[in-house]
């Protein structure tokens, strides 16, 4: 199993270009399953999640072919017919999101039978809404033995939804179900996230009429089929604002490209009141601090879109380890997701946990360890504290790393720092 070491100490400076977003991405692939024209996705992201999901489309009937376009990687999936619309445990396992294939499905072949994603080390995450929504749009649902049973023989019918709470992943499974279903779909309580408004954009090159997405009210009016399309992945937010905090973690100057300062503001505002210098601009973002003067300790609460992201609590978390003061970080978003705390005390991190709260002391000084990557969101986390840390941090347990971001270690080489990464036979790439 992979680790990667770091020796901290040195200042970022360069440029970091930003990759298509995964979590668009992955949904923007499971749309491919409602045509049997091409889908052509450019501005894709190379990770293994989308390669996971790629190998269970193509079990349903996809073709997916990946290759090098003109404005680089793009993915062209087409889906003839559905050879098969069954989604077996050993791929739906993998990945959580590959549940989406549900109601593409249902609402183009009329039934399907998708295995329940399993637990989460970041919490349950139910998807008891995605299963409701289906159900308010007429399809009959059963569970036994692990699975998903769900029919719609004679198709999906328009409704009247209204989340209980905010759910992006509930949202996106929605749209992708009711494009197809006959009448007028209207979603209340939805998501508002930048991906939300991609998949729409994509589904209504595709054909599809929706109004709406972005806001808290989505109208959809199903259509009795969708074409084929070319759609580019928005840049990932996450992945820009992690560089952000890497590089604010450093210190030195680092420009972000291929990206939008306006998908990550909130966070942007907190590290301006942290003391990191921003400048934002129409397609990039600079980030500028001067290592040798403490930050400010800051404090925020995770919530949905517009505001402060849950994905980028942990890796704030790492920024203000070395903060003058005290930081309280609220998470309200998923349960459990403060177990890179006692993996960065490892560091020398001064941080106590209760609840979903937690009171980051700053430090003048992180020391490099071993550590244990416990999800995606924590692993960057640690990787982003060994890059401040006295000595060399190793993290293990890196595979949550090639989930979510494509090419770490050589962005951040690029721009100054000592990373490497190393095989678990001492191997080093």
């Amino acid at each position: 199993m992979d680790r990667i070491a770091i020796v901290g100490g040195a200042q970022l400076n360069g440029e970091i270009p930003i990759s298509g977003a995964k979590n668009s991405a992955i949904k923007l692939m499971a749309a491919s399953l409602l045509t049997d024209q091409p889908l052509r996705l450019t501005n894709m992201p190379r990770l293994a999640d989308t390669r996971f999901l790629g190998r269970l489309l193509q079990r349903l009937g996809a073709e997916v072919v990946e290759r090098d376009g003109e404005a680089g990687a793009e993915t062209v999936l087409r889906t003839s017919e559905i050879v098969s619309a069954i989604a077996p445990y050993d791929l739906v396992r993998q990945m959580r999101a590959s549940f989406n294939v549900l109601g593409p499905l249902v609402a183009r072949a009329g039934h399907a039978k998708v295995s329940l994603p399993g637990g989460c080390t970041i919490g349950a995450r139910p998807v008891d809404l995605h299963l409701k929504a289906l159900e308010a749009l007429g399809a009959s649902i059963d569970l036994h033995e692990g699975y998903v049973y769900a029919q719609a023989p004679r198709g999906l019918k328009g409704a009247e939804i209204e989340f209980p709470f905010v759910s992006v992943g509930a949202t996106e499974h929605t749209l992708l179900a009711a494009v197809l279903a006959d009448g007028e779909t209207v979603i209340r309580k939805a998501a508002c996230e930048p991906e939300i408004g991609d998949l729409a954009e994509c589904l209504t090159a595709m054909g599809a009429q929706i109004e709406g997405a972005g806001t808290p009210t989505i109208r959809v009016k199903g259509v009795a089929r969708l074409g084929g399309a070319t759609h580019s992945v928005i840049p990932d937010r996450i992945e820009t604002g992690t560089f952000a905090l890497a590089a604010a973690m450093a210190g030195g100057e680092v420009r972000l490209t291929k990206t939008r300062s306006d998908f990550i503001e909130a966070l942007l505002l907190k590290m301006e009141e942290a003391g990191v210098g921003i400048a934002r601009a129409a397609d990039s973002v600079t980030i500028k601090r001067d290592s040798a003067k403490r930050l400010k300790a800051v404090t925020f609460d995770t919530e949905p879109y517009p505001g402060f992201p849950t994905d980028l609590q942990a890796q704030f978390m790492a920024l203000m380890t070395l903060a003058d003061g005290e930081s309280v970080i609220r998470e309200s978003i998923f349960e459990n997701r403060f177990m890179h705390a006692p993996e960065l005390a490892r560091l020398g991190a001064e941080i106590t946990v209760q609840g979903g709260e937690a009171r980051v002391t700053g430090v003048e000084k992180l020391f490099g360890a071993q550590v244990m990557a416990t999800d995606l969101r924590a692993s960057v986390s640690l990787v982003i504290a060994g890059l401040a840390a006295r000595g060399e941090t190793v993290v293990n347990r890196v595979y949550h790393l090639d989930r979510g971001f494509e090419r770490l270690e050589a962005k951040l080489s690029a721009c100054g720092a000592d990373i490497r990464r190393v095989r678990d036979n001492s191997e080093e790439l």
